[in-house]
């Protein structure tokens, strides 16, 4: 591996010192001169009819200045099948938390008063609540007769094709899309396999437990011109949504991305365009925040799902079918990701036949969203609870079992296209000698423990221990990226780019700019345009941002220093190939004396009379090839026998991360996405009642694991490089969440021989299948 002076070293995050002091500026902190506040009215029932909205009663309280509908507002597109496009309802709400006014106010206080005065007049209608009933031929029509329309912003996440669609007319009224995996004859080598093992799995909606909630601001100036400023990934997509929404070019509409204060995949675009249109209507500046209780209500949790799934093997452990039936919950709009996770639950291991038929549904409850590597933490658990039930029927090694039928580049996946370079075999030989240690710590605690004297062999303080494993992967996005690295006249390098910092990316960028430019990273400043100023960047999402913005970058800042030592070579006489950058100069190699100082090439391009054109690298990519990355984990785990209680207590996490530009915070994505996915598999989920009411709006009900909830976490790194990534690197979001909940169901069965089927994985759950039950959770 080539040796580097900035990059592949740790560096505390740019970001660090304002987001801990304070000083950081998010959306709720804008003050603008005559900035209106908005509060929505959320409809109380999950589906019903809107009869009539009265709204004289909120508009007489002090300092309401209106109350609007979606008739009142410029929205180009009326009824629109796309819920950004025209978020207010208009003659149905469809959701439990479906907004049907905007109260915008003076204050924020007389905004909240007079939304419990809108009288709005409802005829309810029977909701489409449970995912498998709504699949019914008598289910209730979720949408009545409103159209669907396909959300774009999953294919932000990955970069994912193939797989057919079945004709609409042949699928339930409340099918939103479907899909059609298939090789072989997957029925014929189910009836050749010497073991086969079949098993349901259930999982839950779940939200992204963001610390900011929603939140938009909008104003228009003198001459038409609306500016956005918001809380969101993705800068351009906002404004292509907002145009889209209110029939405005691009050259109206102008998108500022404030601090984020977190995402992960639930602020692509949300409120944007209705807040434009508030802001349009009334030519003021309207604030639109959401409280915590609506962002449960009405944002874009992750979906919940079900998969049916049988598997088949030899009995020297090769695999040779998998069949499946996936099915997500998308809500009340298109937007759940079951083509990715359709893809990954065939994908992580060679099968020579499968046929995988995937369903999207549409309920009455909140429409669905993008979370951290959104299909693929539900297809591991799946895949990787089969694959250690199947090791358990053939009585084989789990890690063997894995390692013999991992996936490898060249390996199909189930829309027959390739794997391109991986490393899982690489992440499963790392994990080997880390999870064999778990294995003994386990043991060694069990012999600590003993169980004289206990009859039905339970240990004397009634809590087990057990280890277990997962892996995962990520395909990766693929997004056009432009970058611009310009020379200062004090020598210093700013960089300009179009994404935004949702997870320290800025720090990376500095290093890769300085690396590429061959400057120190303090030397580099990194700076965000809006959309008017800004060169082109995909979404923050998908681990994507690196991969290509992050080669643009590389670009820009190597032609930066390309053009700096073309100026010195006419400075100092010299070739360019002769001609070195070091301690802020630019030198002739071997000639001490033959130096100048970059500040003084600098000024010489950028002053009256300059000989010299100023510095202005470009950089430009349009990534076509996906550098998946991978990981393996492994859990020990206690369980109380007496109350069912599960305790992540050791956890190691590996992962390919291609190459790490910043070791530091890699490990810290790592361990953070460890922490996301214990959430995943042992605490969080959003409940409906049969009436379509969330029950779990507050964070009294939902449980977000805090750093109480921690174990150790051990990640490692390996660095299988890309070929197309900046200096070899990959994405490193998505994939520490996705193997977490596999891990941890495998782990709770090796302590207490129980497969709960559904997750998240409560204590209840856990109780029942200890008592013979099913191993779900109640409720």
């Amino acid at each position: 591996m080539p040796e580097y002076s900035v990059i592949g070293k740790s560096r505390p995050r740019t970001d660090g010192a304002e987001k801990v002091t304070g000083e950081a500026r998010f959306t709720g902190d804008l003050h603008v001169a005559g900035l209106l506040h908005a509060r929505l009215v959320l409809s109380p029932y999950a589906n019903a009819r809107i009869v009539r909205v009265d709204v004289t009663g909120a508009r007489a309280v002090p300092g309401v200045v209106d109350v609007l509908t979606a008739a009142d507002l410029p929205f180009a597109e009326p009824d629109s099948s796309s819920r950004k496009r025209d978020f207010l309802a208009r003659e149905r709400s469809l959701y439990n938390g479906h907004p049907v006014a905007a109260v915008v106010a003076e204050t924020a206080a007389a905004a909240e008063d007079a939304v419990s005065l809108v009288d709005v007049e409802y005829e309810p209608q029977e909701p489409a609540v449970a995912l498998m009933a709504s699949l019914e031929p008598n289910a209730p029509l979720a949408r009545g007769e409103k159209p669907v329309e396909a959300s774009a912003e999953a294919q932000m996440h990955a970069t994912v094709s193939g797989g057919e669609e079945e004709p609409q007319g042949d699928l339930p009224a409340n099918v939103s899309s479907s899909l059609h995996f298939t090789r072989g004859d997957v029925e014929a080598a189910l009836r050749a396999s010497d073991v086969v093992v079949e098993k349901s799995f259930r999982t839950a909606m779940v939200h992204q437990g963001y610390l900011e909630p929603q939140v938009t601001a909008a104003s228009v100036d003198p001459l038409g011109m609306l500016t956005i400023y918001t809380s969101t990934q993705a800068l351009f997509y906002t404004r292509a949504e907002v145009c889209a929404a209110l029939g405005l070019p691009n050259s109206k509409v102008k998108v500022v991305a404030m601090t984020i204060g977190g995402g992960f995949g639930g602020k692509f675009m949300l409120l944007e365009a209705l807040c434009g249109a508030l802001a349009m209507h009334l030519n003021r500046p309207v604030r639109l925040e959401y409280t915590r209780s609506e962002d449960f209500l009405a944002a874009n949790p992750a979906p919940p799902s079900q998969f049916d799934v049988k598997l088949g093997a030899t009995r020297d452990g090769m695999l040779t079918a998998l069949q499946a039936r996936v099915v997500f919950d998308t809500g009340a709009y298109s937007g759940s990701p079951l083509q990715i996770g359709s893809l990954l639950l065939g994908g992580f291991y060679k099968f020579p036949a499968l046929d995988i038929r995937g369903l999207e549904v549409l309920t009455n409850k909140t429409p669905a969203g993008a979370y951290r590597a959104p299909g693929a933490v539900q297809a591991s658990f799946v895949i990787e609870s089969m694959i250690d039930m199947l090791a358990d029927e053939l009585g084989a090694d789990r890690f063997k079992l894995r390692r013999k039928n991992a996936a490898e580049e060249g390996d199909l996946r189930p829309n027959n296209q390739p794997w391109p370079r991986i490393g899982l075999r690489e992440c499963l030989d790392r994990l080997e000698e880390p999870l064999g240690r778990l294995r003994q710590a386990k043991e060694a605690q069990s012999g600590a423990n003993g169980s004289v004297g206990s009859p039905d062999g339970r240990a004397l303080n009634n809590v087990r221990e057990g280890v277990g494993m997962a892996v995962g992967g990520w395909p990766g996005g693929l997004e056009p990226a432009t970058a611009i690295c310009r020379l200062n006249h004090d020598g210093t390098v700013s960089v300009v780019l179009g994404s935004v910092d949702l997870s320290g990316t800025d720090t990376g960028f500095q290093s890769i700019a300085a690396e590429a430019f061959g400057v120190l990273p303090e030397q580099v400043q990194v700076a965000h345009g809006d959309t008017d100023t800004a060169p082109y960047a995909g979404g923050s999402g998908g681990s994507k941002i690196t991969y290509t913005v992050g080669a643009a970058l590389q670009r820009a800042a190597a032609d930066g220093r390309q053009q700096l030592l073309a100026i010195g070579s006419q400075h100092l006489e010299a070739s360019i190939d002769d001609l070195e950058l070091a301690e802020g100069e630019v030198r002739v190699r071997g000639v001490p004396d033959r130096k100048v100082p970059i500040k003084d090439l600098a000024a010489a391009s950028m002053s009256f009379g300059g000989k010299y054109e100023p510095v202005y690298g470009r950089g430009s990519s349009a990534q076509t090839v996906q550098s998946p990355a991978f990981a393996a984990h492994a859990a020990r785990v206690s369980v109380d026998l007496d109350t069912g209680r599960v305790k992540v207590l050791d956890y190691v996490a590996v992962q390919d991360v291609g190459f790490a530009i910043n070791p530091a915070e890699v490990e810290g994505q790592i361990v953070g996405g460890v922490l996301q996915g214990i959430g995943w598999a042992l605490y969080e989920r959003m409940v409906y009642d049969e009436h379509g009411q969330l029950i779990t709006g507050t964070f009294q009900d939902y449980v977000v694991p805090s750093a109480s909830y921690a174990p150790n976490v051990t990640p490692i790194l390996v660095e299988v490089a890309s070929q197309y990534g900046p200096y070899g690197a990959k994405g490193v979001g998505e994939p520490p969440v996705i193997p977490c909940p596999g891990a941890i169901a495998n782990a709770i069965a090796d302590a207490v021989g129980i497969r709960v089927t559904e997750i998240p994985i409560t204590y209840q759950a856990v109780s029942a299948g200890l008592r013979g039950g099913e191993g779900r959770p109640a409720g």
